[in-house]
């Protein structure tokens, strides 16, 4: 992990999850971390964990919840005020919903298309130009296996996650020859916190999401150590765990009627 030797970066989503597994591995080799999320409280077990392990790291914690407009272009503010030069973003802050479409809580949907979509694109909006200006520099963005595939019941999270992967896609293809690298990861289950938000009241207990598929579930510290060393390898996309891999591998060649039926089977099964 040499390779982050120095690097200044900002993680979103930072309280937990990958999240916190992702400045935990740049921990060693970070000049600086700014850590992100709505919890500050749990920004600050985290920070202290991670000056009391490297005293020579710079951790900065901001608390916003990033759903909001104003509130992304107040971190923008203060990054450039506090004179902090990122030259690697995580974009990992997302949000989830399972259950039927026609039972979802507008609120909760608004919440993840803000989230998952505006908030990714408009942080790395804001921030690119400076890392631009400041040569070698990296975003990595946290989408899902889930982003290959239209899922029923988690219809809305999955066509967001779709978008996070062809715009990590499209950045790549522009931004490569001016030096950045841009990376999506795309896991498939990770036993995070992410379940026990997305379950609605009396949906399905959030350990079934793992049970059902144990060959692909990866740990975090194994999906954040694949997307940082997808990071490293300049490779535009990277699913965790090679039997995953594999499996989308063959299925994305499959002719999409046999997918859908075989979505609609699954979704009539739950």
């Amino acid at each position: 992990m040499k390779y982050f030797e120095g690097c200044t970066a900002l993680i979103t989503g930072a309280s937990s999850g990958l999240g916190a597994e992702f400045a935990r591995q740049l921990g060693p080799y970070a000049k600086g971390l700014v850590l992100v999320a709505r919890r500050n409280d749990r920004l600050e077990e985290l920070a202290q964990e991670l000056r009391g392990i490297h005293p020579d790291l710079d951790v900065r914690i901001y608390c916003a919840d990033l759903g909001i407009e104003e509130k992304r272009a107040a971190l923008a503010h203060w990054l450039k005020n506090e004179k902090i030069a990122v030259d690697f973003l995580i974009n990992n802050a997302g949000l989830g919903d399972h259950g039927k479409f026609e039972a979802s809580e507008w609120k909760r949907v608004k919440a993840m298309l803000d989230v998952n979509i505006s908030a990714l694109t408009h942080l790395t909006h804001l921030l690119v130009p400076s890392m631009l200006s400041g040569g070698r520099a990296a975003v990595l963005n946290v989408s899902s296996v889930a982003s290959f595939f239209p899922l029923p019941n988690m219809a809305v999270y999955s066509a967001t996650k779709a978008y996070v992967t062809s715009f990590s896609e499209a950045l790549a293809i522009e931004l490569r020859p001016k030096g950045i690298t841009v990376t999506a990861l795309c896991p498939g289950p990770v036993p995070t916190e992410f379940f026990d938000v997305a379950t609605r009241e009396g949906d399905q207990d959030s350990a079934s999401h793992f049970e059902a598929f144990p060959a692909f579930v990866v740990t975090p510290q194994e999906a954040v150590t694949a997307g940082l060393q997808a990071v490293k390898n300049e490779r535009s996309r990277v699913i965790p765990g090679p039997l995953l891999a594999a499996a989308v591998g063959v299925a994305l060649v499959i002719p999409f009627f046999i997918i859908r039926r075989i979505l609609a089977w699954k979704a009539d099964s739950i």
